[in-house]
């Protein structure tokens, strides 16, 4: 399987936000920037693979500061890192009034997708070329988030009794 550039996964969405995007507070609801994180990293996901992919998790979803109705919103995703038929995606997210041209920093996102054949079983995943400072950055750094997902994991289940107490054999937490 022949290894693909992280910058060849770069993927974006753009959407002016809306009356129905709004939430009670009048910002724009959390849950709409989570589906279009979601879609954007999917996009990503898919372009690195080339491959059906799913949403195995959202590690971390950060709100810096609340997006209002009638800003532009664009959401900018790459792959991270890729593992065996996983990747983590990050995504960024800014927004900005059109007509003041000025741009901020909102959200940050990091989704785990794993690619699926026709069945829904995980398939491998091509390997990930990382070129610039940045992106061996963001690659490290989703490394750092992994092992501690699995860390957290194993410590879980190690409290629980292992993975058989509690889940019927299943590795899931739920």
């Amino acid at each position: 399987m022949k290894a693909r550039l992280a910058s060849a996964s770069r993927a974006q969405l753009v959407r002016w936000m809306g009356i129905e995007d709004a939430n009670t507070a009048g910002f724009v609801h959390g849950g709409i920037v989570m589906k279009m994180c979601d879609e954007v990293a999917g996009l990503s996901a898919l372009k690195h693979s080339r491959l059906r992919v799913v949403t195995a998790g959202m590690d971390r979803m950060t709100f810096l500061v609340p997006i209002h109705v009638g800003e532009l919103v664009t959401f900018s995703a790459s792959v991270n890192a890729v593992w065996r038929t996983s990747m983590e995606v990050g995504v960024r997210v800014t927004a900005e009034f059109p007509r003041e041209g000025v741009e901020h920093h909102t959200n940050t996102a990091y989704l785990t997708m794993v690619a699926v054949d026709e069945r829904g079983r995980p398939m491998a995943v091509p390997p990930l070329i990382v070129e610039t400072p940045d992106e061996e950055r963001r690659e490290r750094e989703a490394q750092l988030r992994r092992r501690n997902r699995l860390a957290e994991r194993e410590e879980i289940l190690t409290h629980r009794g292992g993975p058989t107490a509690d889940s019927g054999g299943s590795e899931t937490l739920g």
